[in-house]
């Protein structure tokens, strides 16, 4: 294997890290906003209100992600009203439009995890808090959203690590990332398993940095699981 060859592949792919990263936060981010707003519409009281965030829902899991992302960075182009509105001048960045499908795609997921952590929340629990007096953004605030949390943290996590992986997908509508360069290399060179092999390494440091971190928040989130049960120095001395 040559060294040299995988200093330089690696080096050029280190030097589009950076958008495979933005990829992620903002993707991550705009998914989570909207993934909030869906959730409170899928526990909405309003039949309406639920519909739509079910159907979202079942569209954007039920589909799958390079298609959207096609649909939405190739097919809407298509459309004069959408080439002449304001909103082309983004659809048209292919970074952009990636971050968009991926904010879209995640955010159906996102919110049926988001939905689970609240119905995880012990009813008792909600009742004490009005029964303090607490009500609205202050029981979410103090008692609903914290366990919901700690209660979604680590299927959100597998989430993440899911969207850091689809990532790749952007180079696929010409977004140049960590995937991107390793196949343009690819065509130039024909190297495939050592410029794939890098491209894998950087995925795999990626993921392995932010499993690391949310295991970090989970624990220190739930310090009482980490509790010894009563009983085991016992146990162990006998």
């Amino acid at each position: 294997m040559d060294l040299v060859f995988l200093e330089q592949v690696m080096q050029a792919l280190l030097e589009v890290l950076p958008v495979t990263v933005a990829l992620f936060a903002i993707s991550v981010t705009a998914g989570g906003l909207l993934a909030l707003l869906l959730t409170y519409l899928r526990v909405s009281n309003n039949a309406a209100a639920r519909g739509f965030a079910r159907s979202y829902i079942f569209v954007f899991r039920g589909s799958p992600l390079l298609m959207q992302m096609f649909l939405l960075y190739y097919g809407l182009g298509q459309f004069p009203i959408v080439r002449h509105s304001v909103v082309w001048p983004i659809l048209r960045e292919p970074f952009y439009c990636a971050c968009i499908s991926l904010a879209l795609c995640t955010a159906g997921y996102t919110a049926e995890v988001f939905r689970g952590g609240l119905r995880a929340v012990p009813p008792k629990e909600v009742e004490a808090g009005k029964a303090y007096g607490m009500s609205g953004f202050l029981l979410f605030r103090r008692i609903v959203g914290p366990i919901a949390f700690r209660h979604c943290l680590p299927a959100y996590s597998t989430e993440l690590v899911s969207m850091m992986k689809s990532t790749s997908l952007a180079s696929l509508v010409t977004v140049w990332e960590v995937t991107g360069i390793a196949n343009k290399m690819i065509s130039s060179t024909y190297r495939t398993f050592e410029i794939f092999l890098c491209a894998a390494a950087i995925y795999l440091l990626l993921n392995f940095l932010l499993v690391q971190a949310l295991g970090m928040l989970e624990r220190r989130l739930s310090p009482h699981l980490r509790a010894r049960p009563t009983g085991v120095e016992t146990v162990q001395a006998l």
